[in-house]
Order: structure tokens, then sequence, then C-alpha cells
């Protein structure tokens, strides 16, 4: 496994890290990813381990707390064979008004939460799962530096942040020294590639590393969907469709022929090909991987080892080459002082 460093911090990760939104299966949207149990989770963290996979990211609400209270029972005994990565910010108790966002009460009972079920006295990597626009930036982030400084967290990150939520976040931090953010939990796919167009070229200026979720696009690249074939009867897509970015079906199509294409030339399955140029992009720290059971983790495991030629990314960025929005699109014309991160 390649390890990689976590943005413009000393730690490093795994390229592949094993996300647990699978764990548990409690809700309409996570039932959908799946249902492993601790016997299940502790097999998958075995095939991770045994990779070199050693990073497993969670969060409070998947599966209301199940999901991590799950990964700790897979990893007692290994606590120091693992890096933890959980999240919080969204509402975790609709009968508490304080049970959300990122106030210091929030945060301070909130992590104290996680330790409990996760089984652990600290958390590897920290992130806040949105921006809280209602809580000052300066209680959120002295609460954390707090929480850093007490030994609970080691490393912060965030999620789902818009450029100038990250970037102002960044100027609190530096103004009173309190601990930055290494580490920006974002979606990004071959079919999604919205993060290159403000939040990549502000990572790689302020070594703030991307930590890729739903990298196979909410379940459309993993080689089951393809034109003019009917739709796989087993799916978590369905379940999940509704909660991720509507994707032109023709854009989506004209994406998987290129995937094809590669795939027959490489002898890799479609998933692989997807993953492996995800970890060629600039700013990519880890690329988030979810499986439901040991096959389907396997097969993403091999998305490690090899690398994609320039001239089959090319093809790949030509195929899910996206129209930005305003004003990306014309600072696109003049490339000479605007160049795409590399």
């Amino acid at each position: 496994m390649e390890y990689r460093f976590l943005g413009r911090s000393g730690l490093r990760v795994p390229a592949l890290s094993f996300g647990t939104g699978t764990f548990g299966g409690k809700g309409p949207l996570f039932g959908s990813w799946g249902n492993t149990d601790v016997a299940g989770a502790t097999r998958l963290v075995d095939v991770c381990l045994d990779a070199g996979l050693t990073l497993f990211d969670s969060a409070d609400v998947y599966s209301g707390g199940e999901a991590e209270r799950i990964l700790g029972a897979a990893i007692k005994g290994r606590r120091d064979q693992v890096l933890i990565s959980t999240k919080a910010t969204f509402r975790f108790d609709d009968n508490d008004p304080n049970a959300v966002g990122s106030s210091r009460f929030h945060l301070l009972r909130t992590v104290d939460a996680q330790l409990q079920r996760l089984g652990t006295d600290y958390i590897d990597l920290f992130q806040l799962h949105g921006f809280d626009a209602k809580t000052p930036l300066e209680e959120t982030l002295s609460t954390l530096d707090d929480l850093v400084r007490a030994g609970k967290i080691r490393y912060l990150g965030v999620s789902n942040f818009s450029g100038w939520h990250l970037m102002k976040s960044l100027a609190v931090a530096d103004r009173y020294g309190w601990t930055r953010y290494v580490a920006h939990q974002a979606y990004y796919s071959l079919i999604g590639r919205d993060y290159e167009w403000e939040l990549m070229p502000l990572g790689l200026d302020q070594g703030v590393g991307a930590v890729v979720w739903s990298p196979l696009g909410w379940g459309r690249l993993t080689g089951k969907i393809r034109r003019g074939q009917p739709r796989p009867e087993v799916s978590r897509l369905p379940g999940s469709a509704e909660y991720g970015p509507p994707v032109d079906e023709e854009y989506l199509y004209r994406v998987v022929d290129a995937l094809d294409e590669i795939a027959a030339e490489t002898g890799k399955t479609v998933p692989q090909i997807a993953l492996n140029w995800l970890l060629q992009r600039p700013t990519v720290s880890t690329v988030v991987i979810g499986a439901r059971n040991e096959e389907q983790l396997r097969q993403n495991l091999g998305a490690v080892g090899w690398n994609l030629t320039p001239e089959q990314v090319a093809r790949l960025d030509a195929a899910s080459a996206p129209t930005p929005a305003y004003p990306y699109w014309h600072q696109r014309g003049f490339a000479e002082r605007n160049p795409f991160p590399v």
C-alpha cells in the first residue's frame, strides 16, 4: 500500500482508506448501503490490515452511532495498528436542540460520546461533517484546539465545505494560533469533478489534503451500469441516489464507455480504473472505499500498485470534462495566469 502525507501535516495515511457507512444498516440511507455486523466488520478489518490499509473512516450519524460502535469492536485489541477518522456536526438527536452543529457544547459532548463508542481515548483525524453558519468560527476553532491540546484529537479536518468556508476557517485559526485543518473530506469522482474548480487550488495553496468520499459516483461507476442495459436488481443506487447529485445519463454513459475501453486495454475493472484516476489527481491524500463484503473490498484494493498511462488519464479527463460554473469557465480562458493544478 502506498502511503501519502495528509495535507501539509506529518501524518502519513494509506492511499486507500475504508469507509464504515455500511456498518450497522440503520435507517433508509444506511440500510441501502449495507448492514455489516461486528463479525463481518472484523473480517473486513483483517483484510484491510493485511493489505496495508490502516485508516478507517466513520461518523456519529452513520446508523445513529452504530457504525462507530461496530468499528470499535472490530479493532479491539489492535488500536495501535489503525488510524481512526470520524466526523460530527449533523443532527444526532431530534429531541435535543443542542445535538447538532459545531458549538462548544455539542463538540465537547459528541467527541466524548464518540470516544466511548469507538473504545479509544483519542481520534486520529476528527472532521466537521459540514459547515455551521450559526456558530461563530472562533467558538468552533477554539474548542477544536482545546480538544487537540487535551489529546482527544490528533489532527483536524472538515467535510463538505465551500472554498470560502474553508479559507475563512484557516484564516481565523492562523490569526489566533489555533490548530489548522489539514484535510477536507470531499465528494470527487469521474462524474463529479466540481472539487477541481476551487477546492483543489485552495488545497494546494493551503496544504489541505483531499479525503475523497463516494469515489465511484454514488455507485454509478461500479461497472454495473452501461449504455442500453437495464439497471442491476441488486444495488445500493436506488436507495441512495436521491441523497446525491443528479447525473445526466448521456454524460454518465460517455464516462462509462471510456472506462470500458481502458478496462479492455489494462485488464483492470471499471471501479479499479475510476479509483486509480482519482489517486493521480492533485491534493488527493486518500480515497475512501466502501464494501459490503470481502469480495468487493478485495476488488477495490486492486486499484493500487499500478498506474494508468498519461494517455489513458487524458482520455478519461476528456470523457468526464464538465462545463464549470462562473467564474471558473472564464478563468480557464486565461490558462497562462490560472493554470490547472498539477
